[in-house]
């Protein structure tokens, strides 16, 4: 899987994902967002069911990740698009354990949990890193998308049992991991946490954070939202990461810098 090359030419090796910058966690938190509104309005709006809404989401999620490991480089596009088709489907995944299989929402977050250290450890096994400032072959790649998976299966079952199963609410839940990450934040700008740790916390914090927050805005009121609807909430988001993607490929944001090897 990984590129081979046979002679000691130098080369300059591309980062395939983008730089932590403010756009990439705004970006972020909105596609999130769009994760937990988009999966609920095929689901009921449209009247697809998870069974068929997964399937369908998961071949197009199979698509552009096979356009994004042929880019062999960041392509903020393809990029961004597989960051919110893969929170759509790590939410259904969690759906249908929690709704289909009957799976309570702690087994879901504890099995979920041992998943992403499981993949973090074999990733650290096999590359020597977790960092997502070297993401240069299609293996490490293959280890972080599927460490991205299950960070937004494992945000959408600890956001679910927070906010329904403990009853505390939509609001409250989001202002909760909100102050997670803040203390996050806090903890690595000021208390110098290794930066490695800081990300991949914050990571699975947004998830929660941003499907919060899209309940609240989805969610009829008598539900405890302000009814704006799955489909509003669900396009208002996308417009708005439509809009960042073309700033970002327009002005070649975000982008990080090549790295020259010896081979």
């Amino acid at each position: 899987m990984t590129d081979l090359i046979f002679d000691a030419t130098p080369v300059a090796q591309h980062n395939r994902v983008p730089a932590v910058t403010v756009d990439f966690w705004l970006i972020k938190l909105m596609a999130v967002t769009v994760g937990e509104t988009f999966a609920d309005y095929m689901n009921l709006d449209l009247g697809f069911g998870l069974t068929r809404t997964s399937i369908f989401l998961g071949l197009v999620l199979a698509v552009i990740l096979t356009l994004q490991f042929a880019r062999r480089r960041y392509v903020p596009a393809i990029y961004w698009s597989a960051v919110v088709l893969i929170s759509v489907v790590g939410t259904l995944i969690t759906d249908n354990l929690t709704d289909v299989a009957g799976v309570p929402l702690p087994v879901s977050a504890l099995g979920f949990t041992a998943a992403l250290g499981l993949t973090f450890w074999l990733w650290y096994r096999s590359e020597g890193t977790l960092s997502i400032h070297s993401i240069m072959t299609a293996r490490r790649e293959a280890w972080y998308w599927l460490a991205i998976l299950f960070t937004f299966a494992l945000g959408t079952a600890a956001g679910d049992l927070v906010a329904e199963h403990f009853a505390l609410g939509y609001l409250q839940t989001g202002v909760l991991f909100a102050l997670c990450i803040a203390a996050i934040a806090f903890g690595h700008f000021v208390l110098k946490m290794d930066a490695i740790l800081a990300f991949w916390l914050a990571y699975i914090l947004t998830r929660p954070l941003g499907a919060s927050f899209g309940d609240l805005l989805s969610q009829p009121v008598e539900n405890g939202g302000l009814g704006l609807g799955t489909i509003v909430t669900s396009f208002l988001f996308l417009a708005a990461i439509a809009t960042i993607v073309v700033y970002m490929t327009v002005l070649h944001y975000g982008y990080q810098k090549d790295v020259t090897i010896e081979k």
